[in-house]
């Protein structure tokens, strides 16, 4: 039975996973949903929205009413970060984690902090440049979120010193939410330190067919 996946590809949680699947070669269906951006902009602009996410039946499978989803053979499950670990482990876990626990858990590390620590700043750069309504957004709010992001740049670029990877001397899907969630950043082309360990690193991503495909074009993060 075919993989299904409910997401938008501008979303960065749903990115994760599709990247993911392309990594472990695991062919699948994705259904478009979302209930605030559609094919040709954002709901607020008037554009209408994929949908499904908002139904209920979409939220009898994710309480969240929330992206991405997916169904892999009758197994459902949401939550970004965890529906990659599943993919990693029941499809490719010596391509994605080298087979091995203590890399694996050093990968959920890096993903669960992305989340916590480096994400928030993100959101708000790409809400106050991107997303909301003109009147709703800050300059200043913006450069504080900078400011943060960059603070978080500066540790990614540290860790590099020491490892190749983030969970070590291997690509592994430690590297995949931090890796989308710079892309975007980078994509704004706000002011930052030199980089050069993190530059680096996202080089050897762009070079992944996965990454190329749904995390590096620019019309994955800005519409």
């Amino acid at each position: 039975m075919l993989l299904k996946i409910w997401g938008r590809p501008t979303s960065t949680n749903t990115q994760r996973v599709l990247w993911t699947l392309a990594e472990a070669d695991v062919p699948y269906e994705l259904t478009l949903a979302s209930a605030t951006t559609g094919a040709t902009g954002y709901a607020w602009r008037g554009h209408a929205p994929y949908g499904v996410v908002g139904t209920e039946a979409y939220q009898a499978m994710n309480p969240n009413d929330t992206v991405p989803t997916i169904d892999d053979g009758g197994f459902v499950l949401w939550e970004s970060n965890a529906i990659v670990a599943w993919l990693a482990r029941r499809y490719a876990p010596v391509w994605l984690y080298g087979g091995n626990e203590e890399t694996f858990a050093r990968a959920l590390q890096w993903m669960i902090w992305t989340n916590h620590s480096l994400d928030p700043a993100m959101h708000t750069v790409v809400m106050h440049l991107e997303r909301l309504p003109a009147e709703q957004r800050s300059n200043a709010v913006v450069d504080a979120a900078r400011q943060d992001a960059v603070r978080k740049l500066k540790l990614m670029e540290a860790h590099l010193a020491r490892s190749h990877w983030f969970a070590g001397d291997a690509f592994s899907i430690g590297d995949i939410p931090p890796g989308i969630s710079v892309q975007r950043f980078f994509h704004f082309d706000l002011e930052r330190p030199p980089l050069p360990r993190v530059e680096e690193w996202m080089a050897r991503l762009r070079e992944r067919d996965g990454f190329r495909r749904h995390v590096a074009p620019r019309e994955k993060h800005l519409i």
